[in-house]
Formats: C-alpha cells, sequence, structure tokens
C-alpha cells in the first residue's frame, strides 16, 4: 500500500529522494556527538565518586578526630582524680557529651586499686538513648587487642575487633573500632588505657547513608585485608578481600586489594562478583584502614545508555522531520491540483458541502480552479434551495405529526374524563334515587296500613341522601371551578379580608365532620384567635376543607391531625394522617388535573390541583412532605 502511494504521489518521490542523501551526513553526525558523550559521561561519573568518597572521608576523620578529642581532653583528669568511683563518672562523661562515641572503657593494670583486687575496669556503652555505666566482671582484658596494642605501641591507636559479648556485662553490638590511649601516673609509670568505641555497625549505616549510584556500596578494609565495612554482613572481619580469589582470573581484585591494605591512593576498573566495577580508594587517615567506594560500570554508564536511546530517537526524529518538511514544500506546489482533485471526488459521491476558493494565479492551474469554484457556487445555490424545501416540508410533517397526537391524547383524555364524571355522578345519583323511591313506597304504605320505616331508618335514609348530595354539589363546584367560565366568575369576585386563622381551621373542621360525624380531628395551633392574616377567606376554607376531606377519606381516618404553626414570614397550616399515603411514583403527578393514584378510586383528580390553584393565588405553597413515611403531610404556607 505504502508502496502504490509512493508510485502514484510525485511529492512522496520527492521527499524520499531528498530524505536518502540526508540521512548519512546526518547519522555521521550524531555518531560523533554520541561518542564525544561517552566519554565526558564516564569522566563525570569517575570525578563524581572520588568526590563523594573524598566528602565521606572528611566526615569520618572528623567523627573520629572528635572520638580522639574527647579521649584525649581527660588524659590528666583520670591522673587527677585517681578514684574508682571517679573513673567510673568520666567514662559516663565522655559518653554523653560526644555523640560521636558508642562507648568507653578504663581499665587499669593489675593491683592498682589494692583494695578491689588485680582486676579494675569501668565501662559506659550508649543503648540506643539509654547511656549505662558499670564496673566490669573480672576477666583479662589485658590480652585483648584494645589494651594490648596501646600498651604494647606505648601510643594512642586505632584498634577494630569484634565484641565479645559473652565475657562482658554490656557491650556494643558487632563490630567495633576502638581509639585507645596509654594512662600514665603522675610518676611517668604505665598505669592503665583509656579507649573511646564506635560501633562499625553505625559508621557503616553514616557512610552509606549518601551513595552517587543505585547499586553502588561503600567498603573499608584493615592492615590484612579484612573486611570492616562490606554489604555482606558474613564477611566482616573474618573474611579477607584475598579469600577465594582465582590468581589468573581475578589479577585485578587481588591488585586492589594490595593497594588499599599499602595505604594507596588511586581509581582502577576491577571486576567484583562477575560485575565490572570503578573502584576509587583512599586511606583513612591516623589508622591502617582504607575506604573505597565500588561503582558498578552499569550504573555508571546507564546514564550513556538512555542518551543512547535519546540519540537514537533524536535520529528517527530528526529524519521525519526531514522528510514532513520536504514533502510540505513539495505539496505546497502542487496543493491547487489536489485541492482540486480530492474535492471533485467529493462532489461526486453526493456531498456537495465543500468550498473551493478563489485562485490569484494567472495560470492554467489557476483558472482552472476558479473555473470548478464558479460551477461549485451555482451547484450550492440549486442544492441550497431545494434542501431548504425538503427541511420546511419536514418540519411542517413534524408539527402535523406532533398535533395530531396531542388531538388524540386530548380525545382520549375526554372520553376517560366524561366516562369518570359519568360514574363519578351516577353513583351518590343512583343512591338517592334509590332511597327516594324507598321514602315513596313508605309514603303509600303508611297511608294504606298505618305502618312505616321507623324513625332511625328514616333518619339513616335522610342522612344518606344528604351525604350524596353534598358529593354531588363537590364534584359540580369542582368541575365549575376548573372551567374557564368559573376561573373568570372567581376572579371577579377575588375579595380580601383579614381572616382569623384558628376560626377558618375549626370552620373547616366542622364541615368535614358534616360529611363524616364519627371522625375526631386533632386541633393544635401556635397562634391566639386573634391573630388574622389578610387573605381571601372563601379560598382558605377550600384549601383547608379539600386536604382534610382527603384526609378523611384515604387514611386510617383514627389520626387526622390540623396544626397552625409560624415562621418569621408565614403561616403554616399542617394536616398530617396516618395510613397508606401516596405511592412514591404518584408524588410527582398529585398537583396535575384529573390525575388519581387509582382509576377506580372516588372523585374527579380535581381536588389537590384546584387546591394548589387556590393557594398559588393568596401568595402561598402547598407541598407534600416526603420526608413523612406513616401516612401523608401537607403543608400550606400563606404569607403573613
Amino acid at each position: 500500500m505504502i508502496n502504490l502511494h509512493i508510485r502514484r504521489s510525485l511529492s512522496a518521490k520527492l521527499s524520499l529522494s531528498i530524505l536518502l542523501l540526508a540521512i548519512p551526513i546526518f547519522v555521521l553526525s550524531l555518531g560523533i556527538l554520541f561518542v564525544q558523550s561517552r566519554n565526558i559521561i564516564k569522566k563525570e561519573a569517575m570525578e563524581h565518586a572520588k568526590s563523594l568518597l573524598n566528602t565521606t572521608m572528611q566526615r569520618l576523620d572528623r567523627n573520629m578526630m572528635a572520638v580522639e578529642t574527647a579521649t584525649d581532653i581527660y588524659d590528666w583528669e583520670i591522673t587527677e582524680n585517681l578514684q574508682p568511683d571517679s573513673l567510673l563518672a568520666l567514662t559516663r562523661r565522655v559518653v554523653t557529651r560526644n555523640p560521636h562515641v558508642d562507648g568507653c572503657s578504663i581499665s587499669m593494670e593489675p593491683d592498682v586499686f589494692p583494695q578491689i583486687g588485680r582486676y579494675f575496669s569501668v565501662y559506659t556503652v550508649r543503648e540506643t538513648d539509654t547511656i549505662t555505666s558499670v564496673i566490669e566482671q573480672e576477666y583479662e582484658y589485658f590480652e585483648k587487642i584494645w589494651y594490648k596494642t596501646p600498651h604494647n605501641l606505648n601510643k594512642p591507636c586505632w584498634v577494630t575487633f569484634f565484641d565479645e559479648s559473652d565475657s562482658l556485662e554490656l557491650t556494643i553490638s558487632g563490630l567495633i573500632a576502638s581509639y585507645g590511649k596509654p594512662i600514665y601516673s603522675s610518676d611517668n609509670q604505665f598505669i592503665g588505657v583509656i579507649s573511646s568505641d564506635i560501633s562499625l555497625i553505625r559508621l557503616s549505616k553514616d557512610i552509606t547513608a549518601e551513595k552517587p549510584y543505585p547499586n553502588s556500596y561503600f567498603m573499608m578494609l584493615g592492615k590484612e585485608g579484612h573486611y570492616f565495612i562490606h554489604p555482606d554482613s558474613t564477611k566482616l572481619f573474618t573474611h579477607t578481600i584475598f579469600d577465594d580469589v582465582d590468581p589468573r582470573e581475578q589479577a585485578d581484585l587481588i591488585a586492589l586489594g594490595h593497594e588499599m591494605t599499602a595505604g594507596n591512593q588511586g581509581s582502577m576498573a576491577v571486576v567484583i562478583d562477575g560485575t565490572p566495577c570503578l573502584v576509587c580508594y583512599q586511606p583513612m587517615h591516623g589508622t591502617e584502614w582504607s575506604l573505597a567506594i565500588v561503582c558498578p560500570e552499569s550504573d555508571i554508564l546507564n546514564d550513556y545508555h538512555a542518551l543512547a536511546n535519546i540519540i537514537a530517537l533524536l535520529i528517527a526524529f530528526g529524519l521525519l522531520l526531514i522528510l514532513i518538511f520536504c514533502h510540505r514544500a513539495v505539496a505546497h506546489a502542487i496543493r491547487p491540483i489536489n485541492q482540486l482533485l480530492t474535492k471533485t471526488q467529493t462532489i461526486a459521491s453526493g456531498n456537495y458541502e465543500v468550498h473551493i476558493p478563489k485562485s490569484n494565479r494567472n495560470d492554467v492551474v489557476g483558472r482552472l480552479q476558479n473555473s470548478f469554484a464558479t460551477m461549485l457556487q451555482s451547484l450550492n445555490f440549486h442544492m441550497g434551495s431545494i434542501r431548504y424545501t425538503a427541511e420546511q416540508t419536514e418540519n411542517r410533517n413534524q408539527e402535523l405529526l406532533q398535533a395530531m397526537r396531542l388531538a388524540e391524547e386530548a380525545d382520549r383524555n375526554k372520553t376517560t374524563f366524561i366516562q369518570n364524571v359519568t360514574h363519578q355522578i351516577r353513583t351518590p345519583l343512583n343512591i338517592i334515587m334509590g332511597f327516594s323511591q324507598v321514602l315513596r313506597d313508605d309514603v303509600k304504605t303508611s297511608t294504606s296500613t298505618n305502618s312505616g320505616i321507623s324513625e332511625e331508618e328514616m333518619n339513616n335514609v335522610t342522612y344518606t341522601m344528604k351525604h350524596n348530595a353534598r358529593i354531588l354539589e363537590r364534584m359540580v363546584h369542582m368541575l365549575f371551578d376548573s372551567s374557564a367560565t368559573g376561573i373568570t366568575e372567581e376572579m371577579k369576585n377575588q375579595k380580601y379580608e383579614k381572616v382569623s386563622c384558628n376560626e377558618a381551621a375549626r370552620e373547616s373542621i366542622r364541615y368535614i365532620n358534616e360529611h363524616f360525624p364519627s371522625l375526631d380531628i386533632k386541633f393544635n395551633t401556635e397562634v391566639a384567635d386573634n391573630f388574622c392574616i389578610k387573605t381571601n377567606r372563601t379560598d382558605l376554607l377550600y384549601c383547608l376543607s379539600e386536604i382534610l376531606y382527603n384526609s378523611a377519606k384515604y387514611s386510617d381516618g383514627q389520626h387526622i391531625q390540623l396544626h397552625i404553626g409560624l415562621t418569621d414570614n408565614t403561616v403554616q397550616y399542617i394536616c398530617v394522617d396516618t395510613g397508606k399515603g401516596i405511592p412514591e411514583a404518584d408524588r410527582d403527578h398529585i398537583f396535575e388535573p384529573f390525575t388519581k393514584a387509582d382509576d377506580l378510586s372516588e372523585g374527579l383528580g380535581l381536588g389537590l390541583p384546584l387546591t394548589k390553584n387556590h393557594v398559588l393565588k393568596m401568595g402561598g405553597t402547598i407541598t407534600l412532605d416526603t420526608s413523612y413515611h406513616d401516612g401523608c403531610r401537607f403543608i400550606i404556607e400563606l404569607p403573613r
């Protein structure tokens, strides 16, 4: 597919030719830069390792000098206060005042204190944040390296040893570097050794806290090549750098060991454990130890390899840029023809939503482009007229379809409403007509036989007829109220007056009791009887009667309450009942006209919608409290 594109595209052919000429020059230039960068990176890595080694060595020298100074300054005080208790306090003072000292001991020659015996050695050790001082148990410390070495040399010196915890009451765990100094009496007789200890484990942590590369590490060798500091703790003190080394294959490692044990300074490439490394080493001042930093070449050349990847990306990116620029330059020269080709193909496929600009060129390509532009303008004009007509026709059809759907919906609603009204009116009418027939038959019977229905039955009949007559009256009033004539008539008769809040509530309760004589509606109020608001009395009575009527019909009929409360700006009428309530799915539609939760239930579906209209006319609001789940709670709020 790519070969086909190159064969068919003139700009692609020219761009590819230019790219083939640029590749050798581009690759040669970047190759030279790559080699130079590699040498610079290796040189900088070596300098960085040496610098870090020097910095670490200076830090170690400062720490060791601090230990030496802390030990030396108490020499005279030992001679002046040659008492057991004073010596114990002195070791504690050395450790307490010098954070670099992990332990301090003063060990005396035999029988320096005859009252104590042959042995006397005091020791203070730092354990985390605790400092402990003890008089050590009797043991042959005269042969210990930290005592024997300064005694034999007759001068201060550093020694290393492994802590023999089985012979001491308190110890420093692991390898210890100890600075020992001979103690002389006032008559210049050797009487003991004061030594200050440093934990090589802690010293190793301080040294390795900073390293130039992720896998680099420090190692410290003693005079015989023993490891004092090394990442492999199994080699410490017990192994030397010469152990298990093949002279033929690891001559470089042996040479490094000799260089370090001889106290020389420098750097060399060494293969350690099969890994090529660069090692920088340097002797420690005042000791026979040598410190080295080991940097694997893989870490040192990590930036070098990263640079190789970057250069490879640069080569690819540069060649891509050359190809793009060449292709653009060539394509710019023949762009008008390509544009005309593309746009004519689009028009041929049936899409006329294209634009061919006018050209300022006077050659054949420019005139051809202008001719196509004029042709496309004429074609777009005619197609636009056709499209506009089609869109207008489509919009009109959609409007007619929507109107037809609304008409069908209105016809269905009308039929449903008429059927509902017919059913709702027929029931009370049948009851009234039935009882009328009973009364008429009773009159005929009582005339001929002097016997009729009892007074109690007569009262029940008349109550039932009256109750159903009121139902008819209520439905007729709702129909009139919801009609256009009713709305106009109501607007003419709008009359605002002072209305007692409590009296309006009581009158509404009395109205409901006429329909439901056995119903007990509990009424409580937060306002006085003379508290009034200015509103339409008829609308207020209607709204209160409707919400109470709904509670009487649809609740359990035993726990209906009407409460009057006050807020800063409104009066609240709260009607609460207990029962099945209104299903959650129907709560959003209860204030819509002709809406009922149950199509078979009594009513026209106008009670709550008309109530809401009247409340809004009075400037208030009516809401259903959805947080109440034991029935219904309606809240009417009117301005004070």
